[in-house]
């Protein structure tokens, strides 16, 4: 599977609530927006990236890359976005990771891919913090129609989606800190002292 392309898709589509509703991967840290720190990693690990958002789309157009908006209607969460991201995705396989976490680990696909390969599971996804990380996954494009049937019938939670299919759980205990997600002012100001150089 070494040679099988991948698709990258981040996950920008949600409304932001726990930060007064605001568009979380045009916030900014250390001087640069959210998004630009999770680009700067994720790229490098993909074929082809998207940006899953559905608002301020000409904002993120700009970093250079496709802007994919849901297919669904109602901000429907991450499943929408991945839902999205597979509709279009070039690749057979389609890597997620979400806007608001900055320090992504740079080798996520290569493991999770690693992962998938030996197990012949359809989606593996990261386990960190002592739980899995739904949102940092790698699937199959071919689970888009078992998606649109879950979302077809109002599933919007993504554990319960992985429920219905093959997964693989991939162990990044090593990197704890690269989960953590920016949900408020403070953690922004915890973020820019992690992103600043040691004195």
């Amino acid at each position: 599977m070494d040679h099988v392309g991948i698709s990258g898709v981040i996950l920008a589509g949600g409304l932001g609530r726990r930060m007064g509703g605001v568009d979380k991967g045009l916030q900014e840290l250390d001087g640069r927006p959210l998004v630009a720190w999770v680009i700067d990693r994720l790229a490098p690990q993909v074929d082809e990236l998207l940006i899953n958002a559905n608002r301020n789309a000409e904002r993120y157009a700009a970093f250079g890359h496709a802007v994919v908006p849901d297919r669904i209607d109602g901000f429907a969460g991450p499943l929408a976005g991945l839902h999205a991201a597979l509709s279009v995705a070039r690749h057979p396989l389609v890597a997620t990771t979400p806007c608001d976490t900055p320090f992504v680990p740079t080798d996520l696909v290569a493991r999770l891919r690693a992962a998938l390969t030996d197990s012949g599971a359809e989606l593996a996804v990261a386990r960190s913090l002592g739980r899995v990380q739904p949102v940092f996954c790698l699937c199959r494009r071919s689970v888009l129609p078992a998606l649109s049937a879950h979302l077809a019938a109002g599933g919007r939670r993504v554990e319960r989606w992985f429920c219905s299919l093959p997964v693989i759980e991939v162990s990044f205990e090593d990197q704890p800190a690269a989960f953590a997600n920016i949900n408020s002012a403070e953690d922004l100001e915890r973020g820019a002292r992690m992103a600043a150089p040691p004195r």
